[in-house]
């Protein structure tokens, strides 16, 4: 699945995310890799955005003030560094 619109190759494997509960708040963490020659960190920035969208979409019954904030990169390397 390719999110940014880049043809960028990933296998289905690939592209992870993860979200866990904090005392306030859910933190998501979306992790991207590929064999190509070029980055794959806004696939991993969109994997992280569509889910807070998700949480976002299911808990907004819930919390009226709920918000989405820091959507950053927090690692890149190169394949073999």
């Amino acid at each position: 699945m390719n999110f940014s619109g880049n043809a960028v190759p990933l296998a289905e494997d690939d592209l992870r995310a993860a979200a866990k509960a904090l005392r306030v708040g859910v933190e998501i963490i979306a992790a991207a890799e590929t064999t190509a020659q070029t980055g794959v960190e806004m696939e991993a920035l969109v994997a992280a955005s569509i889910a807070a969208l998700t949480v976002y979409d299911m808990a907004k019954a819930i919390d009226k003030e709920m918000v989405i904030a820091e959507v950053t990169l927090l690692e890149k390397t190169k394949a073999g560094a």
